[in-house]
């Protein structure tokens, strides 16, 4: 598997526990890496970027993500799916070297995997919506 996806998935788990405890994000990031196996300084650099990025920004992503989502509050929303979305979005909003649709695309991979059997629609929808009306790919 690939150094991003990986980090992508280490970053879900880490805003999985950062959404649960509510602790702060540096202690889970901590915690986390603690007992984890993994110690690929690439992989580890990448997750930490995104679920730092994401909890740094926070109530903009979900408020972004919930103005789209049509009848759903953040909260109402699964844990896994609100998370995944929220790794979605940072990289749509955020990162200038990953295409908008490799995003999507990560972020529907992780739903797929860890999410329940509508999860990954779902996350394609909300973030293929946002991608369209608003994220601004540059022109060749």
């Amino acid at each position: 598997m690939r150094r991003r996806t990986l980090a992508r998935e280490h970053a879900l788990k880490i805003l999985y526990q950062f959404d649960i405890t509510k602790r702060p994000i540096e202690a889970v990031v901590e915690s986390y890496w603690r007992y984890e196996e993994t110690k690929d300084q690439e992989i580890m650099a990448y997750a930490n970027l995104l679920a730092q990025g994401v909890s740094g920004q926070i109530q903009g992503i979900d408020n972004k993500i919930s103005d789209y989502a049509t009848n759903w509050q953040i909260k109402r929303m699964a844990i896994i799916d609100r998370n995944v979305m929220r790794i979605g979005l940072y990289e749509l909003q955020h990162t200038t070297d990953i295409p908008p649709k490799v995003a999507i695309n990560e972020a529907v991979e992780l739903a797929k995997k860890y999410g329940d059997l509508e999860s990954s629609k779902f996350v394609n929808g909300i973030l293929d919506k946002i991608h369209k009306k608003e994220i601004v790919e540059p022109q060749n």
